[in-house]
């Protein structure tokens, strides 16, 4: 899996065997203090670690409600804009009913008028016809007074 020459590399002495003393009592500075170390290192790079990913969740969040804010404010731009011009529209279509209905009353009162003058008319037509009529029966009695008195 590894070659030779990716292994990684020790750092430190290696001591030899003979070097090694087997006794029972530790040796001041020795092992236990060397892993006492060790656990004290990694704790305080433990805490370290934990303080470093905490202020980046911290910088995440921040960026990422940043983020959101500028994407709510984009869509909330087109949706005020839309409203306003809902408001707008709903305003001209108002004022178009009221003129609409200004002028259904308009063209009412026209065609109630033009009936009257149609009914007016009518009637003129009819008083000339009676006048004719009048008039012709006048003459007839006329003639026939006329008639009976040179008769």
């Amino acid at each position: 899996m590894y070659s030779q020459s990716s292994l990684p590399l020790a750092h430190g002495a290696v001591a030899s065997s003979s070097t090694f003393s087997f006794s029972s009592e530790p040796e001041p500075g020795g092992v236990e203090e060397a892993l006492l170390q060790l656990v004290q290192d990694h704790h305080h790079a433990s805490l370290r670690l934990r303080d470093v990913t905490e202020k980046a969740k911290k910088d995440a969040i921040k960026k990422a409600a940043r983020v959101a804010e500028l994407m709510v404010d984009a869509v909330n731009g087109g949706v005020q804009e839309a409203f306003v011009n809902e408001k707008r529209i709903e305003y001209e279509i108002r004022a178009l009913a009221a003129t609409i209905a200004r002028f259904s009353k308009q063209t009412d009162h026209w065609l109630s008028v033009t009936r009257s003058m149609n009914t007016a008319i009518k009637e003129i037509g009819d008083f000339e016809n009676w006048m004719k009529a009048m008039e012709f029966d006048c003459k007839s009695i006329t003639a026939a007074i006329h008639n009976i008195h040179q008769a």
